[in-house]
């Protein structure tokens, strides 16, 4: 997915109205499966973030190799 395309989807995952919590779980599925932080969901939920900022600390995170 492109940089654009993931922040529509932040977009629509923080945009809860309408949607089944089963509907969010899914949306934020396919996040996951597109950015290398696997702990993605903290951004949207704990951090106080736009979705590009958002989307830019996703694309940059980097592991530690042990």
């Amino acid at each position: 997915m492109t940089r654009e395309e993931l922040i529509e989807l932040v977009k629509s995952i923080i945009t809860v109205e309408n949607k089944t919590e089963k509907e969010i779980d899914e949306l934020l599925e396919v996040l996951k499966r597109n950015v290398p932080d696997p702990e993605v969901s903290d951004l949207i939920y704990y951090d106080e973030l736009t979705p590009e900022q958002i989307i830019d600390k996703a694309l940059s995170y980097k592991s530690i190799q042990l």
